[in-house]
């Protein structure tokens, strides 16, 4: 093997070691213009072989090599980047609904207003009659207590619904504003949502 085939060789080697990767716009200009600088210092030096039929090979090696570089090169430039991983627990929010939680009525509204409609049902009537607004003044404030601590009790929520890339849908209930629109990516990660 002389000496132009080993350096033909070593030049295969470097440019095909990088002959995967995608390239962009500037490193393709460079690219070429290498691979042009290398078949011109390659012709230069099959000018040295000793015999025509020696050069004309050096010549045609030299020329198959610049061939197989370039196209090597453009195929590099024009590959595509490869797609990201399919996130499986990925999608868009379709729409968020703030709506109102009831609130649970307890012991102390029931009692308190209990208390307090006696206090009134008293103020009424003398005798026999007093004693039936009493209670009737006791039933009336125990219900009007339970439902004054429910709505005093009643909250917002926060109800996000989402559509996977996979075409699936899920619900997600927040008691404060998740801060999340409509279309925007998300991901489930331990059973709630955050942002992509």
């Amino acid at each position: 093997m002389n000496k132009h085939s080993i350096l033909l060789a070593v030049a295969m080697a470097t440019l095909t070691s990088t002959s995967y990767a995608q390239m962009s716009k500037s490193e393709y200009n460079a690219e070429t213009k290498r691979i042009a600088n290398r078949y011109a210092a390659d012709k230069k030096l099959c000018a040295d072989e000793a015999t025509a039929s020696a050069r004309m090979q050096c010549l045609r090696d030299a020329k198959t090599e610049y061939t197989q570089h370039n196209a090597d090169a453009k195929a590099r430039y024009n590959r595509k980047a490869p797609k990201a991983a399919a996130c499986h627990d990925c999608g868009r929010v379709t729409s968020v609904v703030v709506s109102e939680k009831a609130g649970e009525g307890g012991a102390v509204g029931l009692i308190a207003g209990g208390v307090a409609g006696a206090l009134l049902g008293n103020q009424v009537g003398s005798g026999g009659g007093k004693k039936l607004a009493t209670l009737a003044g006791a039933a009336g404030g125990a219900y009007a207590g339970k439902k004054v601590e429910e709505q005093a009790r009643t909250t917002k929520q926060w109800t996000v619904h989402v559509r996977y890339d996979d075409g699936k849908q899920d619900t997600f209930v927040y008691d404060n504003d998740p801060q999340m629109v409509n279309g925007e990516r998300v991901q489930k990660q331990h059973g709630t949502l955050v942002r992509r």
